[in-house]
């Protein structure tokens, strides 16, 4: 089973977004030693603890930085641009990287309205528009003499194309277009059965697909021992419900986490956000994969982990590749595909 990253370039406590790229650049090279997959960069903007939102821009220095491992959008918001930019970008990227590119789409803008008013005006204030908007994206990759407009840079230079989601209508439409899907576990884990099922319902068989494809994005933190593995994964937690909370941080450490007054209203609210993560040390990883491949049968699992110590985080992506390294050994156990 292939094993991927997904990136959000964490801005750390006491820190600030050049360090956070720079970070990012040696965890890409580190997961490319490990063996991972792909390499994805979220999108969001307006966010103290996010540094990925200039997302093409940081691909292509990912790319650069990596020579195998795939790298790609995880996801672009599509509201948030117009398509032809996005042709433009992604070709380039691909033209630059050949067979190295994958442009993972959203429908989200990924952020608040007025953040995406600033990016985009009115129109980016809704994505009723998006199936319109993905098929022109997609036309853009090929030269049409009839289209008074055309993407120079994207013409056959086209990635492969993801379709993102959190709920049903991304996971229906990706089966209609028989493109790839990948869900959001880590953030909307009440909705993974029901959407994964709806997209292998509509499954279409397509010129870049025979059969369904399902990556499931979920939220990993590993260490040596549950205790230190829950310690350090503390900090998610605040930072999930400053969000809600309308005051999102930079990524506390994790005594701040521990310092919180939390209230009980607060700590309900973070159990119930972290119920989905799998936290805690390689045997517990280990269960806690080998139970969401059970139950989703997913041909791929991307991990995102967001710790504050950088060396706690390439160490947690060490253990992970670990656990896979494992299972191509052990013939007596199942549930890990190789």
């Amino acid at each position: 089973m292939p094993l991927s990253v997904l990136d959000l370039s964490p801005v750390l406590s006491g820190s600030d977004a050049a360090t956070a790229l720079r970070n990012t650049l040696d965890l890409a090279r580190h997961a490319e030693r490990l063996g991972y997959h792909r390499y994805w960069l979220a999108e969001h903007h307006n966010m103290p603890g996010i540094a990925s939102s200039a997302t093409a821009v940081l691909i292509g220095h990912v790319a650069d930085v990596t020579e195998r491992m795939r790298v790609g959008s995880g996801g672009v918001m599509l509201p948030n641009h117009a398509p032809l930019v996005v042709a433009e970008q992604f070709g380039t990227l691909e033209a630059l990287h050949p067979g190295r590119i994958d442009l993972g789409i959203g429908r989200a803008p990924g952020t608040d309205q007025r953040t995406a008013y600033a990016l985009r005006g009115p129109s980016g204030l809704s994505a009723e528009d998006f199936p319109q908007r993905l098929a022109e994206l997609v036309a853009y990759f090929e030269h049409d003499d009839e289209r008074p407009v055309n993407a120079v840079t994207a013409e056959g230079n086209k990635p492969p194309v993801w379709l993102l989601g959190s709920s049903g209508f991304s996971a229906q439409l990706a089966g209609m277009l028989g493109l790839p899907f990948s869900f959001a576990h880590h953030f909307s884990a009440e909705n993974t059965l029901p959407a994964v099922q709806l997209y292998r319902d509509s499954f279409r068989p397509s010129a870049v697909l025979a059969e369904p494809y399902v990556m499931l994005g979920a939220a990993v933190t590993c260490a040596e021992t549950d205790e230190q593995a829950r310690w350090i994964a503390g900090p998610a937690g605040l930072t999930f419900l400053s969000l809600r909370k309308g005051r999102p941080i930079p990524l506390p450490t994790p005594q701040e986490a521990a310092d919180y007054p939390y209230t009980d209203i607060d700590r309900a609210f973070i159990d119930d956000r972290m119920a989905s993560s799998i936290v805690g040390s390689p045997e517990t990883v280990r269960r806690g994969l080998d139970a969401l491949l059970a139950d989703t049968d997913a041909d791929e699992i991307m991990i995102t982990t967001m710790v504050h110590d950088h060396e706690d985080r390439k160490r947690s992506y060490e253990l992970v590749a670990d656990l896979v390294k494992e299972e191509r050994h052990s013939p007596e156990r199942v549930t890990m595909r190789p």
